[in-house]
């Protein structure tokens, strides 16, 4: 064995010594992945947070990513005709900024670090986008990105969730917030958001690879756990067209304070 192979080595002796009720957490997880990506985005927080409970939390994330682009994948498929491309233009290059930034917190922050550290940016999160929330028209159409000031919020908020995406599969809950915020409906939140987790997700493998986070042991869990996204996919799309948009954004910031608790009181 090369110098190299130890890291990744010992997260496979983790990731094989799952104990069957921690086997059907990560299914479960697994299962809210799925739901996150048709349904309420967010969720998949509260997956995050099960991942690093039964998983060493920086193995988790390479465990997760697979999965999260699987779930990706179906949500593409479901809303596609709903994206907004303006928007994601102007996300993108701020985003591929924080995936790098990211890349080299990893390289440096052991996992206590990185579990504190996303905790506290999902919770500050929410409470930016509660305050902003108090002062945006809800009727306003989602193009404030054509204004300095959304110009400078979509850059903002496209590093903050390249880094967290990166660090810890939780750019989730930043780039709900910055759409809640930047006025979008339902259908548009979701087929902007899959479009641009479908894309961020991709880009992500091969860093993570370099990192040892994703390896063959690995892969051989999410081959197990892929199976339990397509049902929560589909429950998430039959359940959309059952809430209404208030409540939909309630859940949308509910999941993300539970997200964000968890990993910082762990």
């Amino acid at each position: 064995m090369g110098a190299h192979s130890i890291g990744p080595r010992m997260d496979t002796m983790t990731l094989w010594n799952i104990s069957t009720g921690g086997f059907a957490a990560l299914a479960f997880a697994a299962l809210l992945v799925g739901f996150s990506k048709t349904a309420v985005s967010g969720a998949n927080t509260v997956s995050l947070a099960v991942f690093a409970a039964v998983l060493p939390a920086r193995a988790s994330t390479g465990v997760l990513l697979p999965l999260l682009i699987v779930g990706d994948v179906l949500a593409v498929l479901t809303y596609r005709r709903h994206a907004h491309w303006p928007t994601l233009w102007r996300l993108f290059p701020a985003v591929g900024v924080g995936v790098v930034f990211g890349t080299l917190f990893l390289v440096w922050a052991d996992d206590e670090i990185v579990r504190t550290s996303i905790g506290a940016i999902l919770l500050m999160m929410v409470a930016v986008t509660l305050w902003r929330r108090r002062t945006v028209d809800k009727d306003d159409e989602p193009d404030a990105v054509t204004t300095r000031a959304g110009r400078a919020k979509a850059r903002s908020y496209g590093v903050l969730g390249g880094f967290t995406t990166m660090v810890a599969n939780a750019g989730g809950p930043v780039m709900s917030m910055y759409l809640l915020s930047a006025g979008f409906r339902k259908l548009g939140f979701l087929g902007t958001s899959a479009f641009f987790f479908l894309i961020v997700n991709v880009s992500k493998v091969p860093f993570s690879v370099g990192l040892g986070l994703i390896d063959g042991s690995s892969l051989l869990l999410d081959a197990a756990l892929a199976l339990f996204v397509l049902p929560g996919a589909l429950l998430g799309k039959w359940a959309v067209s059952r809430i209404n948009q208030r409540v939909f954004e309630q859940l949308v910031i509910a999941a993300t304070v539970v997200g964000g608790l968890q990993l910082l009181l762990r």
